[in-house]
């Protein structure tokens, strides 16, 4: 079961009447999902659509994605999931290096009409570049044969999901069929943009091997049944809610509660209401969690799993998923587009191991610690860029040669960008990103190990530290800090107390509160916006 169309009739045959997706009054088993999945990627080859082409999907969580996503497949196409905070500029420049064939959107989410946003997008291209002909379902993007409408109302120019079972009647079952048969494990199943947080983002090749090895070799970690309920808060246009997310999903019969628009409080009456057992997310979830008013009142004994898989989490959160959350497993792992699986710890490692590591490399993978610089191999505790090898690495970058060379070396290796090292049982501990590391006064500092520090001080929610410039040491520490809302700190009390627990040239100089610390919806925090932010403040003042 190596390609995605055998996975989703294999959860139809194993788990048949089990819930598959459960979203407000809409409830579908695993037999009528992967109905649905047939009648729309039927739907979807009488639009035009042919082995081979590139299907974009811009929505949000909610049981439709799953079935428009799995049937992307079902019809041997490659999926293109959009981020549902792109504009329509980027949209559209996303379509048309993709050269997508079909566009499929939920119109109205957070307020706007998407389609709208696309023509108009699109049709600016064209003013710049005098490109497109008239008669196009997009002027602008002649690749587009036509725009599937997810929502209520009725738009020109457009064809409602719901209506495309009545349009692919056209295409007979068995021929449908043959095509969901015919896709090999080295097909290309998706290509997922990265978050694009230092360029301009980059499209990442995946076959469906490589989809069906990540979300099996993380549900086999996490212990995945039929019988766990998985709020998915991570969106699905992003590895982890769709990889981690749908794809475990139809590998293991568990029931997805997606979650289109998160909102702690109402987060915390979906764990209580349909005692949700599986919870993933990053970081920022949880912290909103334990911070809502409605914590206190709320049962969340159901909870059994909690994953985190941002590169750096502070080892008090984990605490407090443990103790405060009531989670019996907690797993910190390490991934990303590229590598979607990488490191996980395993059930039965130590408290401490769970908080202080990102776990060991996942079976398939090859894992170094190597000099950026001159790529030697760094030995048992010494610090340098993590780098992985093995079958999971993607294919490559859309159209990209010299970026794939860059991310995968001539001997196979991915390197990551992150920094780290690997202590003598295999641990990975994720210590900063390369980028983010600043120098100070001649000393090399790791925001993360500044930011573990802040995490014990009480008050603090969460913290982001940067480096800034300073005429005497080249460059001083800057911590932006989400107080709790009840906290009286101020910034001489965050300095002292980094100064009681860290080196002082890693002390941050400056200090400034914030409502909260701008991430991407993979739950990166966004360093650059708060270089940004100092930059105005020093302008301003």
């Amino acid at each position: 079961m190596t390609t995605l169309p055998a996975a989703v009739r294999r959860a139809a045959a194993t788990y048949a009447d089990h819930p598959a997706v459960v979203d407000g009054d809409v409830t579908l088993s695993f037999t009528e999902l992967h109905a649905r999945i047939r009648d729309t990627a039927r739907g979807y080859a009488a639009l035009g659509v042919r082995p081979g082409d590139r299907v974009a999907l811009w929505a949000p969580n909610r049981w439709e994605w799953v079935v428009a996503g799995l049937a992307v497949s079902y019809a041997g196409a490659v999926l293109v999931p959009l981020n549902t905070r792109y504009k329509g500029h980027e949209v559209v420049d996303v379509i048309a290096r993709t050269g997508a064939t079909l566009a499929v959107v939920a119109d109205g989410f957070l307020g706007r009409s998407q389609v709208t946003d696309l023509h108009t997008a699109a049709g600016e291209l064209i003013a710049a570049s005098e490109l497109g002909a008239e008669g196009d379902v997009i002027e602008g993007l002649p690749a587009v044969r036509a725009i599937v409408r997810i929502g209520e109302g009725d738009l020109d120019g457009t064809v409602a999901f719901g209506d495309l079972p009545e349009v692919g009647a056209t295409i007979d079952l068995s021929e449908i069929e043959a095509t969901a048969d015919a896709v090999s494990p080295d097909d290309i199943a998706d290509i997922l943009f990265t978050s694009g947080t230092t360029g301009r983002s980059k499209g990442v090749l995946t076959a469906h091997r490589q989809t069906i090895a990540a979300a099996d070799t993380w549900a086999t970690t996490a212990q995945v049944t039929e019988r766990d309920r998985y709020l998915v808060i991570s969106p699905f246009f992003h590895s982890y809610g769709y990889k981690v997310g749908i794809v475990t999903s139809i590998l293991k019969g568990c029931t997805l509660y997606p979650v289109a628009a998160f909102d702690a409080d109402d987060a915390l009456r979906i764990v209580e209401e349909h005692r949700i057992t599986m919870l993933p997310g990053a970081p920022a979830i949880f912290y909103s969690m334990l911070e809502s008013p409605r914590f206190a009142s709320t049962d969340t004994s159901s909870l059994r799993f909690a994953n985190t898989g941002a590169a750096s989490v502070p080892a008090a959160l984990i605490e407090r998923l443990q103790s405060e959350l009531s989670f019996e497993l907690v797993i910190t792992a390490f991934g990303m587009t590229e590598c979607v699986t990488a490191t996980m710890c395993r059930p039965g490692d130590s408290d401490e191991t769970i908080a202080a590591t990102c776990g060991r490399v996942v079976d398939g993978l090859e894992m170094r610690i190597a000099d950026p610089e001159s790529g030697q191999v760094m030995g048992s505790g010494e610090e340098g860029e993590v780098q992985f090898r093995g079958a999971m690495v993607m294919l490559g970058y859309l159209d990209d040669e010299d970026s794939t060379a860059a991310a995968i070396d001539a001997d196979g290796w991915l390197h990551t960008g992150d920094v780290g090292t690997v202590d003598e049982d295999g641990y990975l501990r994720i210590t900063d990103r390369l980028k983010d590391m600043y120098i100070s006064g001649g000393f090399n500092v790791y925001p993360a190990e500044v930011e573990q520090a802040l995490a014990r001080l009480d008050g603090v929610v969460e913290s982001a530290v940067i480096g800034i410039p300073d005429d005497r040491m080249g460059e001083v520490g800057k911590a932006f800090v989400v107080r709790r809302a009840t906290a009286t700190l101020t910034a001489e009390d965050v300095i002292a107390f980094a100064r009681e627990r860290i080196a002082n040239f890693k002390v941050p100089r400056e200090v400034e509160f914030v409502d909260a610390l701008p991430r991407n919806l993979g739950g990166k925090v966004l360093k650059t916006e708060l270089r940004q932010l100092h930059d105005t403040r020093e302008n301003e003042g």
